[in-house]
């Protein structure tokens, strides 16, 4: 079964949606919407608009790993999307000595 690609303007209504009031948290999602724009499903946009109701520190939280998801926010849709958001971290590029 494949998964169904977000179209442009569903995307675009989900960048929006996924504004935020912690500059923090807008970093994260400007890199993910950046690396994985063009790539995002159906299931992804359910798992982003999951995370989006929570609050900024809450959000904030799950980002860098101070917690994980619980209850009814645990579900495959929010963890794979919080994974590829943990990877695009901001700040996290490698470094050369």
């Amino acid at each position: 079964m494949t998964e169904t690609l977000l179209e442009e303007r569903e995307r675009d209504l989900l960048r929006w949606r996924s504004r935020r009031g912690l500059v923090e948290n807008d970093l994260f999602i400007e890199q993910f919407f950046a690396a994985y724009g063009d790539q995002l499903t159906r299931r992804h946009a359910a798992g982003m608009s999951a995370l989006m109701d929570l609050a900024d520190n809450d959000l904030m939280d799950l980002f860098l790993r101070r917690k994980e998801p619980e209850g009814a926010l645990d579900t495959p849709e929010v963890r794979e999307v919080l994974e590829l958001v943990r990877k695009r971290q901001p700040g996290a590029q490698t470094h050369t000595s």
